[in-house]
């Protein structure tokens, strides 16, 4: 019984975000970014400013500062939790070729890597083929919404807010995941989270400290990145060019 009420709660609560997204603020014409919501996002990342000065970014130098021994594992296995959620959306988007590479991947690096902590699948040319449930919509032709930044996500729109929602929600892991990579899946995401601020530490210190309006670099850099991720062109009236490149952050979602 707790299973189908948690299975209907998840299920409600993708429901809603996709009604939400239905609502997706369109953008003024004439208007460089889509951005209605600009005073609420620079509050927010005021907000994640300062946790980044306080947290992640200390984190980061940490994590820049050890051996490779150690942070190349737990990087591996926060990539591996994650390649059963790229499976499923795979598939949504009808890319059977990188579904089936991401199955094989997970497969061989939880077994023959350890549970993931290392990467033979690498090894023999099975690459990751990274997606989220953000890239599926796209495919569906969702439109990707106004830009809004997150508490502790950072930049984003509103289609990759229901995208991150509906991620978290539904993990496949916690039906094919083995034991132990349930158990630190979390923690290991935690980590390289703090493992991507330290290999990209002065991009991140560029855009976030050197920057005469941090806000509105990090607002080009995301857009500038997902857009060339998606192979999206910007919308109308949107002037950025999202194959300048010289903004671009890797990781910086």
């Amino acid at each position: 019984m707790l299973h189908s009420v948690l299975t209907n709660s998840r299920t409600g609560c993708a429901l809603l975000a996709l009604v939400a997204l239905s609502a997706c603020a369109v953008q003024q014409p004439g208007a460089e970014f889509n951005d209605p919501f600009e005073e609420t996002n620079r509050s927010v990342h005021a907000f994640n400013k300062g946790l980044d000065r306080a947290i992640l970014r200390p984190a980061g130098q940490v994590a820049a500062a050890l051996p490779v021994e150690i942070t190349e594992p737990v990087a591996n296995f926060a990539d591996n939790v994650g390649l059963p959620g790229a499976v499923a959306n795979g598939l949504l988007q009808g890319d059977i070729g990188g579904s089936a590479t991401n199955t094989f991947r997970f497969l061989i690096n939880t077994t023959v890597g350890i549970g993931g902590l290392f990467d033979p699948a690498g090894a023999i040319g099975l690459d990751e083929e990274p997606t989220d449930f953000g890239e599926t919509l796209s495919v569906w032709g969702v439109p990707e919404g106004a830009y809004v930044e997150l508490p502790v996500f950072g930049p984003s729109t509103q289609r990759d807010m229901v995208g991150i929602i509906v991620d978290t929600i539904f993990d496949p892991l916690d039906q094919v995941g083995t034991s132990p990579q349930l158990d630190y899946g979390t923690g290991s995401r935690v980590a390289g989270i703090a493992i991507t601020r330290g290999t990209f530490m002065d991009t991140f210190d560029s855009v976030l400290y050197e920057s005469a309006d941090s806000y509105a670099q990090a607002r080009l850099a995301y857009l500038q990145n997902r857009r060339f991720e998606l192979g999206e062109e910007p919308p109308a009236g949107d002037e950025i060019d999202p194959f300048s490149g010289d903004l671009s952050l890797e990781g910086f979602e």
